[in-house]
C-alpha cells in the first residue's frame, strides 16, 4: 500500500486511458466476437462502473482500514465519465445511428431511462472536477459531489436491467455499490439516541 501511495496520479490516468483505443483497436480487428459494437459498448460500460466502484472504495479504506488512497479519487472518477461517454458514444453512434431512435431508446426502454438518469447525475460532477471549481464553490462543491451516491446506484441498476433474467455478475457490481453506500451511512447519531433513550442506571 506504501507503493501504491507513492505512484504518480498521472500514472492513473494513464493506465486507465489505455484500455479505451485499445479495446476500440480489438473491435475493429474482429477480437471482440461477432458482436463487436455490443461488446464493446458492454466493456466501456464496465470499465466506467468499476471505476466508479473504486473511487466509492476510497473513504471506506481511509476510514475503516487506515489506507489512504484519496489522492487518486478524482482520476477515478474522470475515467468513469470518459468511458461513459464512449459507452453512449458506441451505443449511439455505432450501434443506434439515428437521433431519433436514440430519443426513443431513451423515452421507451427502462434500463436506457435508468442509465441516462445516472449518466445526467455525472456531467455536472466531471465539469466540476478541477482546482478552480473547488474554490469557487466552496462548500457547495461536497455536497454537489455527493450526488455521484444516488449515481452510480443508477449505474449498477442499469447493468442488472440490461442482462435478461437474475445474472450473477450484475448482481456482484450492484451488491458491491450497496455495500460501499451503506459504509457511508452514519452510526454515531443512533448510537447516542440509544443511549440517551436508556433508563439512568440506580
Amino acid at each position: 500500500m506504501a507503493l501504491l501511495r507513492r505512484l504518480p496520479v498521472w500514472v492513473v490516468y494513464l493506465l486507465g486511458a489505455l484500455p479505451a483505443p485499445y479495446l476500440f483497436y480489438l473491435g475493429l480487428t474482429g477480437g471482440l466476437g461477432v458482436e463487436p459494437i455490443e461488446a464493446l459498448e458492454h466493456e466501456y460500460g464496465l470499465i466506467a462502473l468499476q471505476c466508479l466502484i473504486a473511487g466509492l472504495a476510497i473513504t471506506p479504506l481511509r476510514r475503516h482500514l487506515g489506507v489512504n488512497l484519496l489522492k487518486f479519487r478524482r482520476a477515478l472518477g474522470l475515467l468513469a465519465f470518459l468511458y461513459l461517454v464512449l459507452h453512449l458514444a458506441v451505443w449511439a453512434v455505432l450501434d443506434v445511428q439515428m437521433l431519433s431512435a436514440v430519443w426513443a431508446d431513451i423515452l421507451k426502454r427502462p434500463y436506457i431511462t435508468v442509465g441516462m438518469a445516472g449518466f445526467l447525475l455525472l456531467l455536472p460532477l466531471a465539469l466540476t472536477s478541477n482546482n478552480l471549481s473547488v474554490r469557487r464553490l466552496g462548500p457547495r462543491w461536497r455536497r454537489l459531489h455527493r450526488l455521484v451516491y444516488p449515481a452510480v446506484l443508477l449505474g449498477a441498476l442499469h447493468f442488472v436491467m440490461l442482462r435478461k433474467g437474475l445474472q450473477i455478475e450484475p448482481l456482484l457490481y450492484f451488491a458491491a455499490v450497496a455495500g460501499l453506500l451503506a459504509l457511508r451511512i452514519p452510526v454515531r447519531a443512533g448510537a447516542r439516541e440509544g443511549r440517551r433513550g436508556r433508563a439512568p442506571q440506580s
